[in-house]
């Protein structure tokens, strides 16, 4: 097989896909990637780079200034795939995630060859993520460049061969008509990595917690009200002040990755620590981590924070949740997708810091009574989420569209979103 995978990032969503296509040596893997990472290689992968001539301009239309940015990717990308062609790569199939513009026009380039993208949002100003606090009301601005947002979006689902999504969820944000073209299939998760350790310690090299006996953690990418940090921060002065004992450990960068920055550079973490007063000595910020060091911090973790407005399900969660441990996650609708309250983990509401320092207690306070629930979040990644097994459903479904067959649509599931 020859086959073009496309994202801004290497490897991305990519990288096991990619890994098991390189290591057979019939198969010729080309990865398309604006940022070529050279510390990072895979057996088997060229990288072939593309390189957008130009940022959208200030003065384009605020509504279409995304649009602009994904046509100048698409663009690229195109002059990227004329020159594998002109030395002789054409591919089997291309596989591209949707939405920065680089799948736009790789089919004006390649015409015959079928196109698989990967579908991870679709944007909408009312009943998910956008509308979802209260206190932070859209604008008709904020609801109209939403609307145009998608614009990249619809039209690879117009031009793709068949399109894949991780969740239920994240699906079921696509219009209605269709959804009948996009599988359902996780990136999944390594199991036998990310598998329980009940000697675990939490000791990285700059903090040593291994005499503690209560670890509460929070993973993000960034530190944003998209994954409730404010909320966290919060609930984390009533966890301090009811449990002397208890420290805390932060994982990820001090940025915001989804949604909207403060003004004047001002950090949500600067905002949060000037407004609540807590124990700096208790709760440890270690930015992003190597994996190695990130599966010490959750296998050693007694109970686990991960709050999200209804958006896209972060990987963090289930990895967390294979490792056995307890998962106390906010009541949303990617959550729910995994998450059974009180059989598998604990939900709270997403705007209540109390419900979720009271839920924290419960889990400290009864141990024994959640080992079920650990068991059962480990059982619920083991069945659903698997990496082996749903490797090999990605690569039967990259084989079928590159064959020109028609995959099935979603996989069966027994989970009804809300």
């Amino acid at each position: 097989m020859r086959a073009l995978f496309l994202h801004p990032n290497f490897p991305a969503q990519y990288r096991h896909i990619i890994t098991a296509l390189g290591a057979d040596p019939n198969n010729q893997i080309v990865f398309g990637t604006k940022n070529e990472r050279p510390e990072w290689n895979i057996p088997g992968v060229t990288k072939a780079l593309f390189k957008p001539t130009r940022d959208p301009s200030a003065e384009t239309h605020q509504y279409v200034r995304g649009l602009e940015g994904a046509v100048i990717y698409g663009q690229a990308v195109y002059r990227m795939a004329e020159q594998l062609k002109a030395r002789g790569f054409v591919p089997d199939v291309i596989c591209g995630h949707s939405g920065w513009g680089p799948t736009l026009f790789v089919k004006e380039a390649f015409p015959d060859t079928p196109l698989l993208c990967y579908f991870e949002w679709f944007y909408r100003s009312r009943g998910s993520d956008a509308d979802f606090d209260p206190a932070d009301p859209l604008t008709i601005d904020d609801m109209a460049r939403i609307r145009v947002k998608n614009s990249p979006i619809l039209i690879d689902l117009y031009s793709c061969d068949w399109g894949i999504s991780p969740t239920e969820w994240q699906r079921s944000q696509f219009p209605a008509e269709l959804q009948s073209k996009i599988s359902v299939i996780h990136d999944g998760v390594d199991t036998s990595y990310f598998k329980p350790d009940p000697t675990a310690q939490l000791i990285l090299p700059n903090l040593d917690l291994s005499g503690v006996d209560e670890i509460v953690t929070y993973v993000a990418r960034g530190m944003e009200p998209y994954r409730g940090f404010p909320e966290f921060i919060e609930a984390m002065a009533y966890i301090q002040e009811r449990r002397p004992n208890c420290h805390a450990v932060v994982v990820g960068s001090e940025r915001v990755c989804y949604g909207k920055s403060l003004p004047d550079g001002v950090s949500y973490k600067q905002k949060m620590l000037e407004q609540i007063p807590l124990d700096l000595s208790r709760i440890h910020f270690v930015g992003p981590l190597p994996y190695g060091q990130y599966l010490k911090v959750i296998q050693a973790s007694d109970v686990h924070i991960y709050l999200t407005r209804p958006f896209v399900l972060s990987w963090s969660m289930i990895e967390t949740l294979s490792t056995g441990c307890l998962v106390l996650g906010s009541d949303t609708a990617p959550v729910r997708e995994v998450i059974r309250d009180g059989d598998n983990g604990l939900l709270v509401d997403f705007f209540s810091p109390k419900q979720i320092a009271d839920r924290v207690d419960e889990v400290l306070d009864h141990p024994n009574r959640m080992a079920e629930l650990r068991d059962r979040a480990r059982q619920t990644v083991v069945e659903r989420y698997d990496l082996s097994e749903l490797l090999s459903e990605q690569l039967q479904l990259i084989e079928e569209v590159a064959r020109g067959g028609r995959p099935v649509a979603a996989r069966s599931s027994p989970v009804v979103v809300a």
